[in-house]
């Protein structure tokens, strides 16, 4: 585990160091607000609460807002100071992960439009299980890796791309089980192709907190890791923590 003062120095102007704070402290800030839109998103879905989904929706604006202030402070950043290594890649990793949590909130908005739809057409318990389970085990991931975030953790964002290859294999058979509702009962299927596209987002989801993680990896180690795989981004951990 690094501290802050691990990864990026403390510096003469006091000032600098405030700005370097505040932007990832602005950061963690709009993932926890996008933590909280997407267990609203879930649980409009599941307990068919279109009210909780329109209210979901109408938050993602804050979202959008909270990415673009956060992109023109870190551009600002970048101009007056022009950061050198570790002070770069924070800047440069805020700015990825803020854009990943961007995603994370539109597809928790997807998710609440779904809510809304499966609301209206009706009663039925099929895939909310499937929902259920990869939406507790998705948010899970995105809560560890904006934590590896705040502690410069790259062995705790080891665990949210391990996790996120048991996430893929858990929506692949979820997928399945879809489709066999819809071999049974064909009157199902638009009901069913709704549940489909909410687990997709949730896959979506994973993506992009092992996105965050990887950028995490990338701001306590310097090393790219994006097309490493979980293998090449395994040894390289470990390297760093030997």
């Amino acid at each position: 585990m690094k501290t802050d003062a691990g990864v990026h120095g403390h510096h003469i102007s006091q000032q600098f160091n405030q700005e370097l704070e505040e932007i990832k402290s602005s950061m963690l800030e709009m993932g926890g607000l996008v933590e909280h839109q997407l267990g609203d998103a879930l649980s409009a879905l599941i307990s068919a609460d279109s009210d909780l989904g329109t209210t979901v929706r109408a938050k993602d604006d804050a979202v959008n807002d909270m990415e673009i202030n956060i992109d023109e402070a870190c551009n600002r950043i970048l101009a007056r100071r022009q950061p050198a290594a570790s002070d770069l890649r924070l800047v440069l990793a805020i700015i990825k992960a803020t854009n990943d949590l961007e995603r994370i909130g539109d597809e928790a908005a997807k998710i609440a439009r779904l809510a809304i739809e499966l609301a209206d057409q009706g009663d039925s318990s099929k895939g909310y299980v499937e929902i259920r389970h990869i939406g507790e085990r998705v948010r899970h991931m995105v809560n560890m890796a904006l934590d590896a975030f705040a502690r410069y953790d790259a062995e705790a964002a080891l665990a949210v791309a391990r996790e996120d290859v048991s996430v893929d294999l858990e929506y692949g058979t979820a997928m399945r089980e879809m489709i066999t509702y819809m071999i049974e009962d064909p009157r199902s299927i638009t009901r069913v192709l709704n549940v489909i596209w909410a687990l997709r987002s949730l896959e979506r989801v994973g993506d992009h907190a092992k996105n965050i993680a990887e950028h995490v990896v990338y701001m306590v180690m310097g090393t790219d890791v994006r097309h490493a795989g979980l293998s090449g981004m395994e040894e390289q951990v470990k390297a760093e923590l030997k």
